[in-house]
């Protein structure tokens, strides 16, 4: 290789990670939604006539990229939230940029090998279709890091529409289509093929002006809500010194909202086990209901055994009180896939290593204030095609969370973006509770009806309306567009073989 040569592939390598990087701001809080274009556009030109082992490294590169610029938070929680060395938080944060970097770097290394060289199939089907099967992948694939997903930049524009039908896969699909008919457009000089990249650009963004339609409809009267935004710092939520404290401020906070008929707090609001606080939740149960009120709150609690940790949400309401049960646990955060020496090192390193239980993968909706409240904790509300299985039966959407681990970094407003895009989806109202923010109300369509201001203890007050009906990603889940995305890639890599074929 030539000095020259060499020079482009550095070149070719810094705008892979440029591009990579600049997707981070199709997101909140920045909302620049065309980088989400832009980027995968710039890196399916730039595997243009690149070998397999190449197009591995751009993609391995533009990855990290993304997910370096777009999670760098991670640091914040592993070391200045959760006391990690700075040296085991860099390694952590790194470790998850480089498993991001290999899933682009198997899919350039497909793209390469298997699909056309130039042509609709490649840029409009091929590719399209293997990067979203690649995004789903690693939405579940050992336990999932489903984060930064391309569909969760588009809940401020029209192709949101979208979402109902098919998912935030959907949303995805159409994006990389759109990328994909940009570079057909600066490749091709057949004016019939810059035709077809055209159509392929306008088509489906028009198709999501023509869904902009409710789904779902109204199931009952409205009710009005309060959520309860203690804002305790991260650094003071454990500490014993401060237990009494939180505890009175969260009864004080209660009896401001008494007489709401739905009162929710954030993930594990208070600072012990609910099996600890059985008088003092049960003389908050008392007030609300001489109040008229149902509580919904986020608690850590042990079984009654004392082996088992469940972070849960409770419902203390008109019919008792009821339990969801998070299921989809945060590696190394609530559970720690690791053997059990390491476990020793951990404990002797004073960092956290004990497990939370998962709960059932399906659990019935809580009932509160009349409704039948679809629950999430946290992370899980990046799960989307488990939310579909409790949309049957549940008029509302709840989801506690703490996102104060993660400071005043970007990431409370990238989760506040995905949980916008699930009431997309499922056509419901959805309450979040945070510690210390963003704590909303959202409605079907993803606007934010009432939002709490940040880092301050308060009450946000709302109505929603219960919903039901099942729009058509509820029926489908994720399979419907997952199998489009198969049998595209497989067209494209007959495609293929068929050229090779007729050559020979």
């Amino acid at each position: 290789m030539t000095v020259t040569d060499a020079a482009r592939q550095r070149l070719r390598l810094l705008a892979a990670v440029v591009a990579g990087a600049s997707v981070a701001l199709a997101f909140a809080p920045f909302g620049l939604w065309p980088f989400a274009i832009l980027g995968p556009a710039a890196l399916i030109a730039l595997w243009d006539e690149a070998t397999p082992r190449r197009a591995a490294v751009l993609g391995f590169w533009f990855n990290a990229g993304t997910f370096a610029a777009g999670t760098y938070w991670l640091y914040v929680s592993i070391h200045i939230f959760g006391g990690a060395p700075v040296w085991i938080a860099f390694l952590l944060m790194l470790g998850l940029v480089a498993i991001m970097g290999l899933y682009h770097a198997a899919l350039g290394y497909a793209v390469a090998c298997w699909l056309p060289a130039r042509g609709a199939w490649r840029w409009l089907a091929g590719i399209p279709a293997a990067w979203l099967l690649i995004e789903w992948l690693r939405g579940w694939f050992l336990s999932g890091f489903a984060w930064l997903s391309l569909g969760y930049s588009q809940t401020d524009t029209w192709l949101a529409h979208l979402a109902p039908v098919g998912g935030v896969y959907l949303l995805s699909a159409v994006l990389l289509v759109s990328a994909g008919a940009l570079v057909m457009l600066l490749r091709e000089r057949s004016l019939r093929w810059r035709a077809v990249a055209l159509a392929a650009l306008a088509v489906p963004w028009l198709a999501s002006l023509a869904l902009d339609r409710e789904w779902t409809q109204v199931s009952g009267p409205p009710v009005r809500v309060a959520i309860l935004q203690g804002a305790i710092p991260q650094d003071m939520k454990w500490l014993e010194a401060n237990r009494e404290t939180t505890l009175e401020l969260y009864a004080k906070l209660t009896r401001e909202a008494l007489g709401t008929p739905l009162i929710v707090m954030p993930e594990s609001a208070l600072p012990d086990l609910a099996n600890n606080l059985v008088p003092y939740l049960g003389r908050l149960y008392s007030e609300a209901s001489a109040r008229g009120s149902a509580l919904v709150m986020g608690l850590i609690r042990a079984s009654d055994d004392g082996r088992d940790y469940f972070n849960s949400v409770a419902a203390l309401g008109e019919k008792g009180v009821g339990w969801y049960d998070k299921h989809h646990l945060v590696p190394f955060a609530e559970f720690f896939p690791v053997p059990k020496f390491v476990r020793h090192w951990l404990r002797l390193m004073s960092l956290p290593y004990s497990d939370f239980t998962p709960g059932p993968a399906v659990q019935p909706p809580l009932e509160a204030a009349g409704l039948s409240l679809a629950a999430g904790v946290c992370y899980e509300d990046a799960y989307g095609s488990t939310l579909v299985r409790a949309l049957p039966r549940a008029d509302a959407l709840v989801n506690v969370t703490n996102d104060a681990w993660f400071g005043h970094s970007t990431a409370r407003y990238q989760h506040f973006q995905i949980a916008r895009m699930r009431a997309i989806e499922a056509g419901r109202f959805l309450v979040r509770a945070a510690n210390d923010g963003v704590s909303a109300v959202i409605g079907p369509g993803g606007e934010v009806v009432a939002r709490a201001p940040e880092y301050t203890a308060t009450v946000l007050r709302a109505t929603l309306t219960p919903r039901t009906g099942l729009p058509p990603y509820a029926r489908v889940g994720n399979w419907a567009i997952v199998m489009l995305a198969a049998a595209a890639c497989a067209a494209a890599i007959t495609r293929r073989r068929s050229a090779r074929e007729l050559r020979n």
